[in-house]
């Protein structure tokens, strides 16, 4: 499942944060669960201090259900989604840099160095990917949430 819905997410997730207020744009974005599916705003759950979007009421009760399950594609979503942004290399912790950079699913992810970046080009697959810059150890050394829009 986390495999066809990597290959879903890299057809082209187009989602972003709009301009200067907290509004998630939802467009392209979709369900973790269900990767057919569009994600609704409507059917959210609170997750790391932001908001997963899931499709329906049954995939928002699995999710509930176990998230640590698919930790990772929730991860993805919310740096996808722009409620997370990088703020190291998810591998070392290190200072990242712009140009040591790779797309993983629709997210420009950097890399402190040459060695970090070439382990996640070496993984097998897109999951593999996903799981070495999203997976929980590594979403906590290089993403943090995003910071609020002071009014």
């Amino acid at each position: 499942m986390l495999k066809s819905l990597l290959a879903a997410m890299a057809v082209g997730l187009l989602a972003f944060v709009g301009g200067g207020d907290d509004t998630v744009k939802l467009d392209g974005v979709k369900c973790i669960m269900m990767p057919n599916k569009a994600a609704k705003a409507e059917k959210s759950i609170d997750y790391r201090g932001a908001k997963v979007y899931l499709c329906c009421d049954g995939c928002v009760r699995k999710f509930k259900a176990d998230d640590a399950k698919i930790s990772t594609m929730a991860n993805h979503q919310l740096a996808l989604t722009g409620q997370f942004t990088q703020k190291a290399c998810p591998i070392s912790g290190g200072a990242a840099k712009d140009d040591q950079s790779l797309d993983v699913g629709g997210v420009k992810v950097n890399f402190c160095c040459g060695n970090c970046k070439g382990k996640v080009e070496k993984a097998a697959d897109l999951a593999e990917k996903a799981k070495l810059c999203f997976g929980n150890e590594a979403f906590d050394k290089g993403f943090e949430a995003k910071k609020k829009a002071s009014k």
